[in-house]
């Protein structure tokens, strides 16, 4: 087997991708889903779905395949797909993005991403600034694209951010602000005022906004408001999502991005080298999903809702003190009042306990700052209502000190 160069293994190593020996670190999900299958526990931890998304959607798919859509798509993206995807940003959100020339269909939104950083960081010198706890992936791209990564803290319970801490994150060696909203993994939707000092911000800057919009149909009391709707911002946002989580195919790796057509080729240049194209048949297939009525985008974000209050509703009969999510998957809860002050070490330890996986939100965190979050656990609403119950009922049963 060849070896991996050296510069390539310092970067891994220095991404926490790499152990001391040079293996490769597996990621939390990994280790807690292996925890589930093992001890059969009921898997909270890792955000998918355990039912299928909605028929239309998936006879698509199988339509594709039957009619011989099993061959490469364009580099760009299914055409159709490309369609859909400008009729939904017009549809929900009054964007035009040119089909042809500013969308680009990726293989899932954590591939847009990496194309995304690797396309626009230009120096070591670049700054990223994210918000933290952030999805583990950012940090791997950002080290891996060879820039620096700047946090802003999301707290507790709310986890929105101080904006004087925002201000003073950014500078002038801000290359990118990304940002996740809903958030993966407090379920904090940002508030209006934060929206507008990013805008503020970069415009100040000149820097660029990356948006991950993938739970943008799960928000609980409101309509989701991308950033680049607002004055001043699509000339500097590229917005990106995907169709895993609006319809329950997080497997299909269908995702995409939008936004000026110099940035969105500037991606395009990069992800032509990372998978050139995937996923032939799940296209068409998502682009039937986004033209579904919108009764199916309320109910979606209905059923979500009513899954975080059961859930929630259980982790405080259970003793946790619980964080209210306003979208997204998630909902986080601190451990602390069940007796916890490891988070980690809580979570290894409650399938056997309790019979119930989560994850830690220091997982979520740079190592600096794990302390600020060393007693809250991410636990995931996206199952069914029964296996919801149940994993309260259990986690109620193993007693007020878990």
């Amino acid at each position: 087997m060849n070896e991996v160069p050296g510069a390539w293994r310092r970067t891994a190593a220095g991404a926490g991708l790499l152990d001391a020996t040079g293996a490769a670190v597996p990621t939390i999900f990994a280790e807690m889903s292996a925890l589930a299958q093992s001890t059969g526990a009921i898997n909270l931890g890792q955000g998918f779905p355990d039912e299928d998304g909605p028929a239309e959607v998936l006879e698509a798919a199988r339509a594709a395949i039957a009619g011989g859509v099993n061959q490469y798509p364009p580099g760009r993206g299914d055409p159709d797909l490309l369609a859909a995807i400008a009729e939904h940003q017009e549809r929900f959100y009054g964007l035009t993005p040119d089909p042809q020339r500013e969308i680009l269909v990726t293989a899932g939104a954590t591939e847009a991403l990496a194309a995304t950083l690797l396309a626009l960081i230009d120096s070591p010198d670049d700054e990223v600034v994210v918000f933290e706890p952030y999805y583990d992936s950012y940090a791997a791209c950002v080290a891996l694209a060879g820039a620096r990564l700047v946090t802003v803290p999301l707290r507790w319970p709310d986890f929105q951010p101080d904006i004087d801490r925002l201000r003073d994150a950014v500078t002038d060696r801000t290359r990118l602000i990304l940002v996740n909203d809903p958030h993966n993994p407090t379920g904090a939707v940002l508030t209006s005022q934060v929206r507008a000092e990013i805008v503020r911000l970069a415009d100040r800057h000149d820097t660029l906004i990356v948006t991950d919009e993938v739970y943008e149909h799960l928000v609980f009391d409101r309509a989701h408001l991308p950033i680049a709707t607002l004055p001043g911002a699509a000339a500097r946002t590229l917005t990106i999502s995907s169709g895993g989580k609006t319809f329950a195919t997080t497997g299909w790796k269908v995702g995409w991005i939008s936004g000026p057509e110099s940035l969105v080729q500037a991606v395009l240049a990069v992800k032509q080298f990372l998978t050139y194209s995937g996923g032939a048949p799940f296209q068409p297939a998502i682009a039937a999903g986004l033209r579904l009525p919108d009764a199916y985008f309320t109910g979606i974000a209905a059923t979500m809702r009513a899954k975080a209050a059961l859930l929630g509703a259980g982790l405080r009969d259970a003793g946790f003190a619980v964080s209210s999510p306003s979208g997204s998957y998630f909902t986080v809860a601190d451990a602390a009042p069940v007796g916890a002050m490891d988070a980690a070490e809580f979570c290894r330890s409650l399938p056997e306990r309790a019979g119930v996986v989560a994850i830690p939100l220091t997982a979520f965190v740079t190592p600096a700052h794990r302390s600020d979050y060393a007693t809250l656990v991410r636990f995931a609403a996206c199952k069914r209502t029964d296996v919801i119950a149940e994993a309260a009922r259990r986690l109620g049963a193993a007693g007020p000190r878990l």
